[in-house]
């Protein structure tokens, strides 16, 4: 069946049946429907004094008429701590934490914003963006010449230090892989084998929100922006550059020659054309005289090229200036994307004139606003999460044609692999079990200092991260897709299968330990089990209907605990739990 990305999450019926709804197929993306028309100039000044997040809900409200009349209210307590906790930790929350933020009297708004800082400041939070931009950047290749580990340790550590992107961005398009600190950063070339053709594709996609695949043999035929010297524009970059194999490390690396200009032919026009090296529609970067055949160490058989004018180091000094307006308009829309279901510009690498932004003001605003405050993204996400464009509802007050694209209701977010994974541990007790006996190995090994290390939450998210990965590996093998970050959801039936019959989480339904199934029939009253069960899996109470259905469930069984486990396995095989809503 399929699974709507506007329409919110109705009441979960028990039997295992229920299981086929999270074998949803692919959600069709339309044609992208015409934008809203442009803000009077002056509307845009009005809010330009106001925070952020405001700002982007007047913009957002603005762009429809009526908007007000028709869109979503904000969503519930318990939609949001769970909706929060996937976005900015990667898993739902605890049963604990979930029950503790439904009881907290403290105003609605300001218990918001506290979790969101408390998300945030936590590791999990930079677990969750190693994830996100780790398929953002390598798109989930194997680890060809830099170990994933190393790759994934580099990224986690740039978020738990809150490394700007452009810092980022500028650290990853300059690595040669010669420094052994820095070497993990050179993945990005490295791992595409520094196919110049392939990296000049992903250069556009991944930094600037431009594919530029079709221009490379002539200007691209459908799409009027695209030109064929965009595309070797940023080949002239990468042109000079090689990949060496150190003869003694054995190790790959990359050198560069001192020469080499680019030309290129149309196929269609038979017309020729040079470009020296450039971004888009930025001014051309030429060689400073007397740097041609010029070397610091001139290559040879043992020896890689390092020129004395580097072009490829001058690729992440372009990408990163302050007048690639492209660069800071393609990260916003897919940190956007990430917080709220949709980019703005989608697909995310298909940004041109005839398809634009559906609210370029907030577009504009967004990447104005991320440039002063130097490229933090953690800031970026805070005010989005902030928003009452985020913080909405999945139902909209009347049916809405454009809902997708207006934000007027919340979009169902398919979990990625590793939000599914980390969130299946959470919800069936794996997560609290592993701890447990990690805290105990530790403070059996190192008595004298495990007493407290065993409570630092640093600790704590890299035992688990470093015992539990295994299980998050399998996951991405079934469900996740090359490709890339994208915004849409598509499932197989080996996915459903890996949770029908996987033994993987079989073996996490078995009673053990205190894990969910044995809490849950050690409780007498069926009443109780009910809620434990929805706190636990969907972090939210029951609804009347649902306690007595489990009731009735429960007691028209002969044997109890079979039957626990099969309602603990629907529940985490629904499109409620698969889906953030």
């Amino acid at each position: 069946m399929s699974a709507s990305r506007t329409s919110a999450v109705h009441g979960l019926p028990l039997p295992v049946l229920v299981v086929l709804l999270a074998c949803a197929v692919a959600v069709a993306d339309g044609p992208p429907p015409p934008p809203p028309p442009p803000l009077p100039e002056e509307v845009v000044v009005s809010v330009a004094s106001a925070p952020l997040h405001p700002q982007i809900d007047e913009l957002i409200s603005m762009a429809s008429p009526g908007f007000a009349d028709y869109a979503a209210d904000v969503c519930t307590d318990a939609e949001f701590v769970r909706r929060v906790s996937l976005d900015l930790a990667g898993t739902i929350p605890s049963a604990g934490v979930t029950r503790e933020f439904l009881a907290d009297a403290t105003p609605t708004a300001q218990k918001r914003e506290q979790l969101i800082d408390r998300l945030l400041a936590s590791p999990q939070h930079a677990r969750r963006m190693q994830y996100v931009f780790d398929e953002m950047l390598m798109e989930r290749r194997p680890g060809t010449t830099i170990p994933v580990a190393e790759w994934q340790n580099w990224l986690q550590q740039a978020f738990l230090d809150n490394k700007p992107w452009n810092q980022l961005v500028q650290d990853v398009l300059a690595a040669d892989g010669v420094d052994k600190e820095k070497r993990p950063a050179a993945k990005f070339y490295l791992d595409r084998n520094f196919d110049v053709d392939l990296i000049t594709r992903d250069v556009g996609r991944v930094f600037l929100g431009v594919d530029l695949e079709c221009a490379q043999c002539h200007d691209h035929p459908s799409i009027d922006g695209y030109l064929q010297r965009h595309y070797y524009g940023i080949t002239a970059f990468l042109k000079r550059s090689y990949l060496f194999t150190d003869p003694k490390s054995k190790q790959k690396v990359l050198g560069e020659k001192a020469e080499g200009d680019v030309k290129f032919t149309s196929v269609f026009t038979q017309e020729e054309g040079a470009t020296p090296p450039r971004l888009l529609n930025l001014p051309a970067i030429t060689d400073p005289k007397g740097t041609e055949k010029q070397y610091e160490v001139k290559p040879d058989g043992k020896h890689r090229g390092v020129p004395k004018y580097s072009r490829r180091l001058q690729l992440a000094v372009a990408m990163i200036s302050t007048d690639n307006i492209d660069f800071r308009r393609n990260i916003v829309n897919r940190l956007w994307a990430i917080m709220m279901g949709r980019g703005l510009v989608e697909p995310l690498d298909l940004r041109h004139a005839d398809n634009p932004p559906t609210h370029p003001q907030v577009l504009d605003l967004l990447a104005d606003e991320f440039l002063s405050h130097n490229y933090d993204v953690r800031w970026l996400l805070r005010e989005l999460a902030l928003s009452e464009t985020y913080q909405r509802g999945s139902r909209t007050q009347t049916k809405s044609d454009v809902a997708a694209t207006d934000y007027s209701s919340s979009l169902l977010k398919s979990l990625s692999p590793e939000q599914l994974a980390w969130s299946l541990m959470e919800a069936s007790g794996v997560t609290n079990q592993t701890l447990a006996a990690q805290q105990a190995a530790l403070l059996k090994s190192d008595p004298k200092n495990g007493p407290t290390k065993k409570d630092d939450p640093l600790w704590q998210e890299e035992a688990l991260h470093k015992t539990l990965q295994p299980h998050v590996d399998q996951f991405a093998l079934q469900f996740a897709h090359q490709g890339g970050q994208k915004t849409g959801f598509e499932s197989t039936a080996n996915q459903a299968l890996f949770l029908i019959n996987g033994a993987l989480v079989q073996s996490w339904l078995t009673p053990a330990n205190g894990n969910l199934t044995d809490r849950l029939r050690n409780l007498d009253d069926n009443a109780a089990v009910a809620e434990e069960l929805y706190i636990s899996l969907l972090n939210r109470i029951p609804t009347g209907d649902e306690v007595a259905e489990v009731t009735a469930y429960l007691d028209a069984v002969s044997e109890r605990d079979p039957a626990i486990q099969e309602i603990v396995w629907a529940v985490l095989a629904s499109a409620e739990f698969r889906f953030n809503h």
